[in-house]
């Protein structure tokens, strides 16, 4: 089982932008599995772009920032090269890697901490599903950040034809939130890497957050 280590943002930081509407917000497993799924899908649209590879051989960072449905459109609008997610009633769009010191003002703006959904519907379970370290108890941003490290590191290291035949599907998602003995059980045969923050924000330094699961890994 390996490990992928959540540092603080240094050059390159992927910034995804969750959709939080005022009068009738997601349900927080919908706008986590929304923010991971945007993540993944930005570097699908364009493998081939270098910044990937700088990112990725870096600091793996990652900025969840939460926007209203006005200043959403307008960052769709602004930046073409977006990959928008829906999953259940989240939607979250995700962007290529962009020098963490110099971001655009649109984005910049944007408020990352206190990103909360309600609890609201649970996803139905799926055969890849995100696990999340519940006794955590992180915030429905950084739990969405959480979610996309692990999805991502599951797709960097799993088989082509794996990551083919899931897309192939329908890229199908779920979120599942464990306590700790139980979390720590399922990292054991997880089907992706293990995810350590590096406790900048929430959580202490080393907490093992989050991890993707198959159905034929459990």
């Amino acid at each position: 089982m390996s490990e992928y280590i959540d540092r603080s943002p240094q050059e390159l930081v992927q910034p995804i932008i969750l959709l939080v509407d005022r009068e009738e917000p997601a349900s927080e497993q919908h706008g986590i599995a929304a923010a991971a799924l945007a993540s993944v899908q930005a570097y699908l649209n364009d493998p081939e772009n270098p910044d990937w590879r700088v990112w990725a051989d870096g600091h793996f960072a990652k900025s969840v920032r939460r926007a209203d449905a006005k200043t959403f459109a307008k960052v769709l609008t602004a930046f073409p090269d977006h990959a928008l997610a829906t999953v259940g009633e989240g939607t979250a769009a995700g962007l290529p890697p962009m020098p963490a010191g110099e971001l655009p003002k649109l984005i910049a703006k944007l408020q990352v901490s206190g990103t909360q959904l309600p609890p609201g519907e649970p996803l139905p379970p799926q055969p890849l599903t995100i696990v999340l370290n519940a006794s955590l108890e992180m915030s429905t941003g950084k739990s969405a950040a959480q979610a996309a490290h692990a999805l991502f590191a599951w797709v960097l290291e799993t088989k082509p034809a794996t990551v083919e035949a899931w897309i192939a599907a329908g890229r199908p998602l779920g979120v599942l939130g464990l306590p700790a003995k139980e979390f720590r059980k399922g990292a054991r045969k997880s089907a992706g890497p293990v995810i350590q923050d590096a406790g900048r924000t929430e959580i202490e330094p080393g907490s093992t957050t989050a991890y993707v699961t198959t159905s034929k890994s459990r």
